[in-house]
């Protein structure tokens, strides 16, 4: 079997060819080309897939342990993060449903899960129901936005730790999105600003929509650096827009890629199944925890 990459974004974002899901489920040789593939271009594309629940899975637990999806979302209590404007009786949900704001706050720039602990290494979508028009994804490169920083910038930031909140980037849509449930179950949890990947040495920002606050810094300088911050990273002719093809599936590193969903018509139907991979002590995340600890014992 033959894999070949296609760079799809300026620097970063890749067609996988010659290989399906179902390859890479199968064979520890085709897992292994593809995992490196990921390892280097972090947003990997697959099309023409015949996809399906346990397809899905099989695939995405090659890679790691699967996130069970949070409380009070559609898919909770399985490995399934359902995404979707359709009620079960096939009627479209209307404007201000809990599941169009969600759909708004999945607008705002982020990575999933760097509000949990363990944090999330990779997701896995795939395009069930897609509208003809609008409901693109979007991705920008945190690691080249760290490359792209002042040398001056990435010092200041190499020893920095930042908060992360579900309730926090909910609440910049409506204040009553995240729920009690979810509030509860999700507590803030702090991070490094600066991911090394292990399998390469190359740093990434670590910082989404969900960052709230930054240690040793007031709110409102904090969200500040982290609104120029996510501007750098996503600025004109720096992102990826992947425009849904039926049978597509796509897989992003969540440690160092932000990405945002786009706008559809609420009168068209749409959607999509989201796997969530959980990072491991061989992803970095040992690494991380060993420097959020050693913060710790210094303060």
């Amino acid at each position: 079997m033959t894999i070949e990459t296609r760079l799809l974004g300026p620097g970063f974002a890749a067609e996988i060819r010659g290989a399906g899901l179902a390859d890479v489920a199968a064979s520890d040789a085709v897992y292994r080309e593809v995992r490196a593939a990921f390892e280097e271009y972090s947003v990997l594309l697959f099309r023409g897939q015949t996809i399906s629940d346990e397809l899905q899975i099989a695939y995405s637990t090659r890679f790691g342990p699967l996130e069970i999806a949070k409380a009070a979302s559609r898919g909770e209590g399985t490995p399934f993060s359902i995404l979707t404007n359709i009620e079960p009786d096939g009627s479209l949900v209307p404007p201000g449903h809990k599941e169009a704001l969600r759909a708004a706050a999945n607008q705002l720039w982020h990575t999933d899960s760097c509000f949990k602990d363990p944090p999330a290494l990779a997701s896995v979508l795939s395009a069930r129901v897609i509208s003809p028009v609008g409901g693109e994804t979007e991705f920008a490169s945190q690691r080249l936005g760290w490359e792209r920083l002042p040398e001056s910038m990435r010092e200041r930031l190499a020893g920095a730790f930042a908060w992360h909140d579900y309730a926090h980037s909910r609440g910049k849509i409506a204040p009553h999105l995240a729920s009690e449930r979810e509030r509860s179950t999700l507590p803030p949890v702090r991070w490094p600003i600066r991911w090394r990947n292990p399998a390469n040495g190359r740093d990434s920002l670590y910082i989404a929509s969900h960052t709230y606050a930054i240690d040793g810094m007031r709110n409102d300088e904090a969200q500040a650096l982290l609104a120029e911050l996510i501007a750098h990273t996503t600025a004109p002719g720096h992102t990826y827009l992947h425009r849904w093809q039926p049978g597509d599936v796509v897989m992003w590193d969540n440690r160092c890629v932000l990405h945002r969903g786009r706008p559809w018509p609420g009168d068209k139907p749409r959607h999509v199944v989201r796997t969530t991979i959980t990072a491991t002590d061989a992803d970095g995340l040992a690494a991380m925890r060993a420097l959020r600890s050693a913060a710790a014992c210094a303060s």
